[in-house]
């Protein structure tokens, strides 16, 4: 909640302070983010094993950066529908289906930028 007394470099501080309290609470709580940032991990271990280009650096960190947030704001669309409506509803289930086809478009375009990346650079090992 703003608090009419803070100023604007003040405002903008609790502001990272809340936000860095929910990206705890994603890193520490969920397990799609989880897993998601062990294949970030496996991504950047595979960058510097296979020396990729600044551009391809770029492309990487875009798409990992890009499947976080689509797993986070999913998160956030489950936890508001489940704290609208607890028990099963129909409507409730089909707004977190497609809330959850977002990480998964997400994860297939990262999956396709993967191999534009890497393909190549398995096949001049064999």
């Amino acid at each position: 909640m703003k608090n009419p007394n803070d100023g604007f470099l003040r405002g903008r501080l609790r502001s990272l302070k809340f936000a860095f309290r929910g990206v705890w609470r994603l890193i520490t709580k969920e397990d799609s983010i989880k897993a998601q940032l062990c294949v970030a991990v496996f991504a950047t271990v595979l960058g510097v094993y296979f020396n990729i280009s600044n551009t391809e650096w770029m492309l990487q960190f875009i798409v990992i950066g890009l499947v976080l947030v689509a797993e986070a704001v999913n998160t956030a669309i489950e936890e508001v529908a489940d704290f609208i409506h607890p028990d099963f509803h129909v409507k409730i289930g089909l707004i977190k289906d497609i809330a959850a086809g977002a990480p998964t478009f997400a994860a297939i375009i990262s999956l396709i930028i993967a191999g534009f990346i890497y393909i190549p650079k398995i096949n001049l090992l064999f």
